[in-house]
């Protein structure tokens, strides 16, 4: 039952200011008028007031995976005559997601006191973002909640698996090269000075190679810490260069210039903006309101920037094909949305954009890795190679360098 907080004046014209429970923000009134209470303001208190949370950095985030369960067990729930309110309390209690079960317990008791479901969700920023909330506004006006939160299902699960190849791309090389460079440190951190002292007792001059290995492990020895500061000192400063507008825009001007990984960037942003807009155009959001959610999505800053302005563009009366950039936007794209707009039909042919593109990032992907994956494993091999053959040079040459 949801928890109201008032303030009102009691009968002896003093001003009072608690909380009363009620099953809606109409009976609380009437509780309160009938204890003598005047002057009466109420507002509902949510979870996330009435809790405190001391380690919010480790609570779970939400991800595509929860609001593809969330919406698709409310829109089964509504499907089969559950009340919107009866179907959240259910949710709430059943949904593995604790972030997510707290939201839904203060979007059940704002809809009990006569909000709307897409108002209740909005309060909720962290949680249920703008292209579901405008989804659920259309799909209230309609009428087709039940059919409009299918396709939000099936537009999160497509959006995870589209984030899931996107992060195997960049997080495979990335692992790979990591893992090598703590070898190689190891190597020269531990291996290369006890091969140094053996090479002292020797007495004579070490080859090149070998010299200059035990000179990085000397140099890495005795400044590491020095090192280690201004690698840290570098990741931080990079950090916050990110962060700022100019280096975002930055970062990802150039993640769209990588060799193979750029094309499958660009590829699993405009995948992602095909399928939002389709899912939000299908909704009965409007197109203008529909593009600027979908720029928000792509996660690319220089996409999103073309998209708002084709966004603005399209507000002066073009049509979306002649708004499209086409240094971002592949020709294929701005045809099918050209066929899209001129049939009537731009939703589906959205979808089928959006499809064409998943399937092209799946193959880059799967190239991506056929290429990277031996490519890398003979630039580590050459590294440690190297250096395993600057270790052993001087024994090849022991007789040259033993002192009789």
């Amino acid at each position: 039952m949801p928890k109201f907080l008032y303030t009102a004046r009691d009968k002896h014209g003093v001003l009072r200011r608690d909380t009363i429970t009620a099953p809606d923000i109409n009976s609380a009134e009437a509780e309160l008028i009938r204890q003598g209470f005047q002057e009466i303001k109420l507002k509902i208190v949510s979870a996330s007031e009435s809790k405190k949370h001391f380690f919010n950095l480790f609570r779970p985030r939400v991800s595509e995976r929860d609001l593809a369960l969330f919406t698709r067990q409310l829109g089964a729930m509504i499907s089969a005559g559950i009340s919107i309110a009866e179907s959240l309390e259910i949710l709430a209690e059943q949904i593995p997601n604790k972030v997510l079960a707290e939201a839904l317990e203060d979007v059940k008791n704002e809809v009990l006191a006569g909000v709307s479901l897409a108002d209740a969700m909005r309060k909720h920023p962290n949680v249920f973002p703008p292209f579901l909330v405008n989804l659920i506004a259309a799909a209230e006006e309609s009428g087709k909640m039940d059919v409009i939160l299918q396709r939000a299902t099936e537009y999160y699960e497509k959006i995870a698996a589209i984030k899931r190849k996107l992060i195997s791309a960049s997080w495979y090389p990335i692992t790979v090269v990591i893992v090598a460079t703590i070898i190689v440190l190891g190597i020269l951190t531990f291996i290369v000075p006890t091969f140094a002292k053996l090479y002292e007792s020797f007495g004579s001059e070490l080859p090149f190679l070998t010299q200059m290995i035990i000179n990085i492990s000397n140099g890495l020895k005795e400044n590491f810490l020095y090192v280690f500061l201004g690698f840290l000192g570098l990741a931080i400063a990079n950090t916050y260069f990110y962060r700022t507008p100019a280096g975002k825009e930055f970062y990802h001007r150039l993640f769209l210039k990588l060799p193979i990984l750029g094309e499958i960037f660009l590829k699993g942003a405009l995948a992602k903006f095909a399928r939002t807009l389709a899912t939000l155009i299908s909704g009965g959001v409007p197109i203008t309101r529909a593009l600027d959610i979908s720029a928000s999505v792509v996660g690319n800053v220089v996409i999103e920037q073309a998209i708002k302005k084709a966004r603005d563009e399209v507000e002066r009366g073009q049509p979306i094909y002649r708004s499209l950039d086409k240094e971002i936007f592949p020709p294929i794209f701005i045809a099918m949305v050209r066929v899209g707009e001129n049939t009537g039909r731009l939703d589906e042919m959205l979808d089928t954009i959006a499809n064409f593109f998943e399937d092209e990032v799946d193959r880059a992907v799967e190239g991506m890795l056929s290429i990277i994956e031996p490519l890398l494993m003979v630039f580590i091999g050459g590294i440690i190679g190297v250096v395993i053959l600057a270790l052993y040079l001087p024994i090849f040459k022991m007789g040259d360098l033993i002192t009789r």
